[in-house]
């Protein structure tokens, strides 16, 4: 019998869809806890997992003596020791387009909220004392300025048809794509991160943690002064005591974040206390549709990876398992 171990809360619809397998002789554990302990005793006879954002480390994976697949809730996969898994010869697979509308609309949200000063404008109503800082005049139009896309992947894609209809220039930064094959369309790439921190306005950030933040101080001088930070990548994509800087001297007009170094963040975390920060807790791809069409891609992977019907654009570590 197969076990499926899912680890992690699911949307109705892909509980929906467990108790559809378990209809149909596959024997599943549901487990709506996030953390590794929650989970790791059933791992020994798992032979697919599904996973949220909890850690899946070496030593979970060494005990997972029939494990055939990890398939994530998402398509970050920070938390999983992504070693250890090729070292066994798992496969690790990431859902497809389920959520790329949600954080392009997530972007665009922060690119507006941040230019028109959502936060103060918001508090300047609730506190009248303060009515009086609309006439500061800080609200900007984005309509004509430029929008830099970092990581042109299918959010930036769609981030970018979302900014032309208001009217933005808009390009992308991408040396990854720009080698492998660029997209046809209107938006052409720009060679170096210098010389696009100096064109932009505007920003949105869509590529993967690297080893130390791609927005760093120095990136920060680069800017135009009065920049808007889009991020819904990840956390440590940028430096946020850089940020936090930029915020105070105005090199940075306003910034929108999804996602930090620390999740949940600190409470002495220095961007709590900017209100040109747009904050949401790690959200842009967790719509209700986007959650749905997430549950069921995942179960799907998993379940694809076991009978040999697995799109294999889907596994990330194909080449070290070949």
């Amino acid at each position: 019998m197969i076990h499926l171990l899912v680890a992690g809360k699911l949307h109705p619809t892909g509980v929906a869809r467990l108790e559809v397998l378990k209809s149909e002789g596959v024997k599943v554990t549901y487990i709506e806890d996030i953390d590794e302990p929650s989970y790791a005793d059933h791992i020994e006879t798992a032979d697919a997992l599904v996973i949220r954002t909890q850690p899946m480390s070496a030593a979970t994976i060494a005990r997972a003596e029939r494990l055939k697949i990890v398939s994530r809730h998402g398509v970050g996969y920070d938390a999983v020791d992504f070693n250890a898994l090729n070292a066994r010869g798992i496969p690790l697979a990431i859902v497809g387009d389920v959520n790329s509308v949600s954080v392009a609309e997530q972007a665009m949200m922060q690119i507006l909220a941040g230019a028109k000063q959502a936060i103060r404008a918001d508090r300047a109503v609730r506190d009248l004392a303060k009515w009086g800082w609309r006439n500061q005049l800080e609200q900007r139009e984005i309509s004509g300025r430029n929008l830099l896309i970092i990581g042109y992947g299918r959010a930036g894609q769609k981030l970018a048809r979302m900014a032309a209809g208001f009217d933005m220039t808009v390009r992308a930064y991408d040396p990854y794509l720009q080698s492998k094959g660029w997209p046809d369309g209107p938006v052409k790439p720009i060679d170096t991160l210098a010389d696009a921190l100096k064109w932009a306005d505007c920003l949105s950030l869509h590529v993967p943690r690297g080893d130390k933040p791609l927005l760093d101080a120095t990136a920060f001088a680069q800017m135009k002064p009065g920049m808007i930070i889009a991020n819904t990548a990840r956390g440590g994509v940028l430096c946020e005591t850089a940020l936090a800087a930029a915020l105070s001297d105005g090199r940075v007009h306003a910034a929108g974040l999804d996602v930090f170094d620390v999740e949940p963040p600190t409470r002495d975390m220095a961007l709590a206390h900017h209100d040109n920060a747009i904050l949401s807790p790690h959200i842009a791809g967790l719509t209700e549709e986007a959650s749905e069409r997430m549950a069921l891609s995942c179960i799907e992977n998993a379940m694809g990876a076991l009978d040999g019907t697995i799109d294999p654009e889907l596994i990330v570590n194909k080449e070290a398992l070949e």
